[in-house]
């Protein structure tokens, strides 16, 4: 697929499988004072008429906090897709799936809001968001 730039990283979705769909209810791993946050848009995504957009492993997503501190509820900001249940194929031929799903909340130029993020995150997640593979504690 082409690439393009946008948000300050190469946007390429080619190989992975999209596992969160406009809608869906996703944890949140860092300490950016969000602990629930629901995707309603996936920009960069063009879809077949009445398809829901849907995100993978490193895809930016527009998100509505619905639990966390009295600060962030109720606020559209931006996440990036860090971890998902449905497995996906690395081009070495190895598959990936994680227990969880999860997202972390970055600015729109890419900087995570957070200061550390819980748990493991994706490879592919990390080479297209160098910032947030900055303050992660484990790759996979």
């Amino acid at each position: 697929m082409a690439k393009k730039k946008k948000y300050g990283v190469v946007v390429s979705r080619y190989g992975v499988n999209t596992g969160l769909q406009v809608g869906s209810y996703v944890p949140v791993a860092d300490n950016s004072g969000a602990k629930e946050v629901m995707i309603i848009s996936v920009p960069q995504v063009k879809t077949r008429l009445r398809r829901l957009p849907s995100a993978g492993v490193g895809d930016l997503v527009v998100v509505s906090v619905k639990k966390g501190t009295p600060q962030m509820r109720r606020q559209v900001v931006y996440a990036v897709v860090v971890r998902q249940r449905r497995p996906f194929r690395r081009p070495d031929g190895t598959w990936v799936s994680f227990e969880d799903n999860a997202v972390v909340i970055v600015n729109p130029d890419g900087t995570p809001r957070g200061s550390e993020v819980r748990g493991p995150i994706a490879r592919e997640a990390a080479e297209r968001w160098p910032r947030v593979a900055k303050i992660a504690t484990m790759i996979v």
